[in-house]
């Protein structure tokens, strides 16, 4: 084959822009297959592939299965890309298996959870495009190229500002900002790809432009591919 295969972590569905935009943005760049979240019992499933993308689209059916994923890319070192709930599911999956935070949960899903990682927007983030500062000599700032950067978001939910500085204080980084300071993209310094943003980076492609940071998660899986 010519081109890596990138799972498409997440539940699809045809109406939701995201999901209609991600295969315009990978067109060229890679293979790709769905695989809905309530489908990966375990991780054996995910050995074929050489990206891994948790797409936005939450509550996913299975919150678990979600957090499986992201749990074998960042054990098994695979390029990975969360974006919109995979941003969310990665702060989860991160909380729980590194930091040991084993009732770390999500408001929405679990709103009586007592350690909630992922808690309301104090505005609600649906259908806006917003400037973003990327920290320099990261990845993503590395991926565009400039910084600021303006992108679109479809959410309501992000980062508890409490749980920030404690979840955010070793490997996993805070690496993009909105004006407020407040965090929208992560990233593992320690792993050849691991990086997850609140907004929808993909969305670029439906408007025939390109998407800098699908380019450089695709290049990441292309060099494992390569390798394999």
């Amino acid at each position: 084959m010519s081109e890596p295969l990138i799972a498409l972590v997440g539940d699809y569905d045809a109406a939701v822009p995201a999901h209609q935009a991600i295969p315009l943005a990978l067109a060229g760049r890679a293979r790709f297959a769905w695989l809905a979240t309530d489908t990966l019992g375990d991780a054996q499933m995910l050995a074929q592939f050489d990206g891994i993308w948790c797409v936005p689209a939450s509550p996913y059916r299975s919150l678990e299965g979600a957090l499986r994923a992201i749990r074998h890319a960042r054990e098994q070192r695979i390029p990975f890309l969360g974006t919109c709930g995979g941003f969310q599911h990665a702060l989860i999956e991160y909380a729980r298996s590194v930091l040991g935070w084993a009732d770390a949960d999500h408001a929405e899903t679990a709103p009586d959870a007592p350690r909630a990682v992922i808690t309301a927007l104090q505005c609600s983030l649906v259908e806006v495009r917003a400037p973003i500062r990327l920290l320099a000599g990261s990845r993503i700032a590395a991926a565009y190229g400039r910084s600021p950067i303006t992108e679109g978001y479809r959410c309501r939910y992000g980062l508890n500002p409490r749980c920030a500085a404690e979840l955010l204080g070793g490997a996993l980084a805070a690496t993009a900002f909105d004006e407020e300071g407040e965090v929208r993209a992560v990233e593992l310094a320690d792993h050849p790809f691991f990086v997850a943003t609140l907004f929808q980076p993909e969305r670029a492609a439906l408007a025939g432009e390109r998407a800098p940071l699908v380019e450089a998660f695709t290049l990441a899986a292309r060099q494992r591919w390569g390798t394999a």
